[in-house]
């Protein structure tokens, strides 16, 4: 896109996930003056005006400040907490142009939920990122609205990609995505503290084994980031029949790693569906 073309967007909320993902479009080249965010404290904005060079507004300065964002915005991005969602879509609804695209990156809140807060026929978009997006490796998924064409999935899935790689799935799966990629990277970063803690154990310095621990984890990363690169094979690859790194495979099999995750990411499942319910329950009394 040039900068002529590109579209206008909107971040109203900018916590760590719409930070993440406004850091991925700027590194990848979006012009920062056809970007606003809005944020509650008045530092909060001076702080990432300073860092990104975008237009922020603070509603705590400004009750309308949300408004004023998303008015005349081609993409508008909302990244407050799940609870949050529903009136913020409620308070936006008026100032939003009919072709604006309405874009949800909380977990939890349903399309149906958003599009009964907004005019009848506005495009809505549900997408669920991770924090690997301010790095431009993101996974962000994307789940069309009733009103939602493909020209309107198209300009978001653009729009996205710049943060990382974007998948479109029906919303009946954006929970079981969120377990494994939305809820990854703690499993990732959980898997570098016990291989630290294991260094201690063994006799290793604490800041050696926290640093051993997380370089490997990292590059492991970089390695399944190369095309066509299959983790299962790669596995194999290092690990030597009889030696020492079958050993601790095999004895994560037999205290039934895999299991112990597939159980914690059904636990992420069930409790992102126990949220939904939660979230529902106040405008369905």
């Amino acid at each position: 896109m040039t900068a002529d073309t590109s579209p206008r967007i909107a971040f109203l909320g900018c916590g760590s996930m719409n930070e993440s993902i406004l850091a991925g479009l700027l590194a990848a080249g979006t012009d920062p003056a056809g970007v606003t965010a809005t944020v509650r404290r008045s530092a909060r904005a001076e702080e990432l005006r300073a860092r990104h060079g975008v237009t922020v507004l603070a509603t705590g300065d400004d009750d309308g400040a949300n408004a004023a964002a998303a008015r005349g915005a081609d993409v508008v991005i909302l990244g407050v907490k799940p609870v949050g969602i529903v009136p913020l879509a409620r308070e936006i609804a008026a100032a939003l142009k009919p072709t604006a695209v309405v874009v949800s990156v909380a977990a939890a809140v349903s399309l149906a939920m958003i599009e009964a807060a907004l005019s009848e026929g506005q495009a809505v978009v549900r997408s669920m990122p991770n924090t690997p997006s301010r790095l431009g490796r993101g996974v962000l998924s994307i789940s069309a609205g009733s009103a939602s064409t493909p020209e309107h999935m198209g300009r978001v899935r653009e729009l996205l990609a710049a943060a990382g790689t974007v998948v479109e799935i029906p919303e009946s799966q954006v929970d079981a995505l969120s377990a494994v990629s939305g809820s990854g990277p703690a499993y990732a970063f959980y898997l570098a503290e016990a291989m630290a803690a294991a260094g201690v154990e063994l006799g290793l310095d604490a800041d050696l084994s926290a640093l051993i621990a997380r370089e490997t984890v990292a590059g492991a990363g970089f390695m399944l980031a190369e095309e066509d690169a299959d983790a299962t094979a790669l596995r194999r690859g290092v690990t030597s029949p009889n030696g020492t790194t079958q050993s601790a495979i095999e004895t994560f099999e037999a205290m039934g790693l895999p299991s112990i995750i597939a159980s914690g990411a059904r636990a992420a499942t069930a409790r992102a569906a126990e949220i939904t319910r939660e979230l529902a329950a106040p405008a369905s009394s």
